[in-house]
């Protein structure tokens, strides 16, 4: 009941990731204005677009796309901030549904059999609580009920943040990183990568590594943000 969120919402009030005011009861995580002007790119709508063509030559590449523009200090940079560094897993939950929302009226999703997100080192994942990309993924799978498998490929080494680091050493930083522990599922299957941020797919790319054994797969990569000048 309304009345009751209104209770609720005066005793415990919730805030606009974003702009920090304060939310109605009908809203979650992001006000209607910040929601709305979210910066998104539309490049499930491009064939060839940007996110595609930096993953050419690099996998066996089915289709790819980035749901927003991410900008330092912009919208999007309080987003994955909040959703990392803030505890705040079930925001990417509601940022899953949302780009899965958006991108299901077309055919992004259509033949994909597996929904696999990128796994995060034992480590980190015990210190954060969770993965990140695995929660966009629950919201991806919420709403187009294809099975999510995170047991099929999990990161060997705690890598060094990527954020301050140049291109060839991102690559560098990210080789041999993650394995595929369990190949024989996806013979055949076509499978969608999902991961937070795109800078330069070094990431993306390295997790799809370990799958360059898997007879006749197929690799699709979705990410919540893509950073506006790769």
């Amino acid at each position: 009941m309304s009345w009751l969120a209104d209770i609720a919402d005066y005793f415990f009030p919730r805030y606009c990731v974003v702009c920090g005011e304060a939310l109605s009861g009908s809203e979650q995580f992001l006000c209607a204005k910040c929601l709305i002007q979210l910066p998104r790119t539309n490049l499930h709508l491009q064939s060839d677009n940007d996110v595609e063509k930096n993953l050419w030559g690099k996998i066996p590449l089915g289709k790819a796309s980035a749901y927003l523009y991410y900008h330092k200090k912009g919208m999007v940079s309080k987003l994955i901030a909040s959703l990392k560094y803030q505890g705040n897993a079930a925001l990417g939950v509601f940022l899953g549904r949302c780009m899965a929302t958006d991108l299901i009226a077309t055919s992004f999703f259509s033949d994909i059999d597996f929904i696999v997100p990128l796994p995060l080192h034992k480590t980190r994942r015990k210190k954060r609580g969770y993965n990140q990309s695995e929660q966009l993924a629950l919201g991806i799978s919420s709403v187009t009920n294809i099975p999510i498998r995170n047991d099929i490929v999990v990161r060997k080494r705690d890598t060094d943040t990527q954020t301050s680091k140049s291109e060839v050493q991102r690559w560098e930083n990210l080789q041999d990183s993650f394995e595929c522990v369990s190949p024989e599922p996806l013979v055949g299957k076509h499978i969608l990568l999902v991961d937070d941020v795109m800078t330069t797919g070094a990431t993306v790319v390295a997790c799809a590594d370990a799958f360059d054994k898997t007879r006749q797969l197929k690799i699709s990569v979705l990410t919540l943000s893509v950073a506006s000048d790769m």
